[in-house]
């Protein structure tokens, strides 16, 4: 089960003053949205994917925990220590862009520098014959993209910042990041574009191919029942 947040946006008509409030309420409830938290259950020789769409030159940092199902108790408990996680993350062009071993409890980093649609995958390192082979695991999984996957207590504290400093600090990154989606958009216009293009230019090719073939199934029709009239001595 995956989680997606996002915000739809509707245009007021002009000089409507409630669509310019309800604008700026929707794009801070976007800003406020720290990411996407989640937790699902696989086997533990089970792999789970998720499909994640990051702009490029985007940080992204996930926290997860897992939890193993104890029969006897009927829920699920902490799994103990010796159970990991392998975690793999490809980019849009199916390139391993991180690929590592961590424990039952861990955080995994990466920066995207391709924008498009990346697959985070995670699978335990459990195999048919340890221990807990056979058993359902779940999994807590946080997720946050781009600033929201900054520290800012920990910034402040590392460069001294006042309030103001690390809140101007804040919306400048938010801005940054807005920027960066609002070029993912652009790009995936652009793609999308080029997509519909290229295929209305094969449909058109279709059709002319389809029309020459009707064309000439027709000279030869009508030229074999002229053969045939002729053969017959009926012309």
């Amino acid at each position: 089960m995956a989680v997606e947040l996002g915000v739809r946006v509707v245009r007021p008509r002009p000089g409507t003053e409630l669509g310019g409030v309800m604008r700026a309420l929707l794009l801070w409830l976007w800003l406020a949205t720290p990411g996407s938290a989640l937790y699902f259950h696989i086997g533990e020789t089970e792999k789970k994917c998720f499909i994640e769409e990051i702009p490029d030159e985007t940080m992204v940092i996930g926290n997860y925990r897992t939890q193993l199902y104890d029969k006897q108790r009927e829920e699920y408990q902490p799994a103990t220590p010796g159970l990991g996680m392998f975690v793999e993350v490809k980019d849009p062009e199916d390139k391993v862009i991180l690929a590592r071993q961590y424990g039952s409890e861990g955080r995994f980093t990466f920066t995207s520098h391709t924008p498009g649609e990346h697959q985070i995958c995670l699978h335990s390192n459990s195999t048919k014959f340890s221990l807990f082979a056979g058993g359902m695991l779940r999994v807590h999984l946080d997720i946050q993209v781009g600033e929201h996957a900054n520290d800012y207590a920990e910034i402040a504290a590392k460069d001294k910042l006042s309030e103001l400093q690390l809140r101007v600090r804040q919306l400048v990154e938010q801005v940054e990041q807005i920027q960066k989606e609002q070029n993912y958009q652009r790009w995936r216009e652009e793609r999308f574009r080029q997509t519909s293009e290229s295929t209305n230019q094969r449909v058109l090719w279709w059709s002319i191919l389809q029309t020459l073939i009707l064309v000439a199934i027709g000279v030869w029709q009508m030229r074999h029942l002229k053969s045939f009239f002729e053969a017959k001595k009926l012309v």
